[in-house]
């Protein structure tokens, strides 16, 4: 249910308003992406627009399935029937959790040069209530038949500004999804299967990943649907080595926060952008659920109880603020089972493009060491 509608927030007083082209916090609209992408495509010329649109559009709306059904096992041979035989998993590893449906319905939305597809279905999340687009891309390494009874690591990606009704980790143009798959190729990084889902109900107010009172329950759609989602769909790791957020802005701190929330189903977070505290409009008169939402106080907790080691990978462009504010939580949570570090994105601004150079210079292969990868078939 949603409350009646308010006036916009006005910026915070340490987020000045950027030039139209940057993705800003909060307030960008995702149209800032498409003009830039345009742009760019027109500047290649004619000749090189066409063949672009060929590549990323050809086979836009068709079905598509990730991951070819795993065959039965073959019958075991006889064995003495006084001895047991050990039950049979996937790789022989307990930790790998095949898909366990119902298989959502996908629709390639974008074809990369690689093969591989991003596509789009519909979620109503059952324990949210809410409703949303949700983008997904498995790598290759995912189709690839020694890795058909392996899981793979799940890396939930979420947007900045409005993150309604699109997310723009699912453009092709930012460049996240090739920046997996060549590390993969270099050794730096793990074939992670990423989803995308919308991160707000809608464009008016930003949510802060969680279960405001009387508004959708955004913290329940991000940490419960979604990742049931992905298990749905994809074959996953049962334990939390197999779950981690990246995000920027508004979405770094969902993603940071959801972390500290879930320690036991959620392990590591690239977080870029500076947001640190939760600052929803919507929050006014639930001050303690607020609190229960802030990485501040969750990181506190987390320390106190010595609880499961959390990773928190922080980036920050040179050219934008709120390193302050990454120095400051870390001097202060920084330690025991909050494990943090910050990468200063050289002459990097508030956006997509130089956050996924980051993620290449060194948060890819930092967040793949403290994950669990996929174990290819013996043989």
């Amino acid at each position: 249910m949603h409350q009646h509608p308010q006036p916009p927030a006005p910026p915070r007083p340490h987020e000045p308003e950027e030039p139209p082209y940057q993705p800003q916090s909060r307030r960008s609209r995702r149209r800032i992406w498409i003009s830039a992408a345009v742009a760019l495509a027109l500047l290649l010329g004619g000749g090189g627009f066409a063949a672009w649109k060929l590549d990323w559009f050809s086979g836009n709306g068709d079905a598509v399935t990730f991951g070819k059904p795993t065959p039965p096992p073959a019958a075991p041979e006889k064995t003495d029937p006084v001895t047991p035989s050990a039950s049979p998993t996937p790789t022989g590893d307990p930790d790998v959790q095949l898909p366990s449906g119902p298989k959502s319905d996908f629709k390639q939305t974008t074809k990369l040069d690689d093969g591989t597809i991003i596509a789009k279905t519909r979620l109503a999340g059952a324990k949210s209530g809410f409703e949303g687009d949700v983008w997904v891309w498995a790598p290759k390494e995912y189709e690839d038949p020694k890795y058909a009874k392996s899981a793979f690591p799940v890396l939930i990606a979420l947007p900045g500004g409005n993150g309604f009704p699109n997310n723009y980790w699912a453009d092709r143009s930012l460049g996240l999804q090739k920046a997996i798959s060549e590390g993969v190729q270099a050794g730096t990084s793990l074939p992670f299967v990423v989803i995308m889902p919308v991160l707000n109900p809608d464009n008016k107010y930003y949510y802060d990943g969680a279960d405001i009172p009387g508004q959708p329950k955004m913290g329940t759609w991000i940490a419960e649907d979604v990742p049931d989602f992905a298990r749905a769909n994809f074959r996953t790791y049962k334990s939390r080595d197999g779950w981690a957020f990246m995000g920027s802005s508004s979405g770094a701190f969902v993603g940071m926060k959801t972390v500290l929330q879930h320690p036991d189903k959620f392990k590591a977070v690239i977080a870029s952008g500076g947001e640190i505290v939760p600052d929803s409009p919507l929050w006014k008169g639930h001050q303690a659920e607020m609190d229960a939402n802030n990485p501040e106080t969750l990181a506190k907790k987390l320390i106190d109880t010595n609880g499961p080691e959390v990773y928190i990978n922080f980036q920050i462009g040179t050219k934008e603020s709120g390193k302050d504010r990454m120095v400051k939580f870390v001097q202060a949570y920084g330690k025991g089972p909050v494990k943090t570090t910050i990468r200063d994105i050289q002459n990097g601004e508030h956006n997509g493009w130089h956050y996924v150079r980051g993620m290449k210079e060194g948060s890819l292969e930092w967040i793949s060491k403290v994950l669990k990868g996929p174990k290819p078939a013996a043989g």
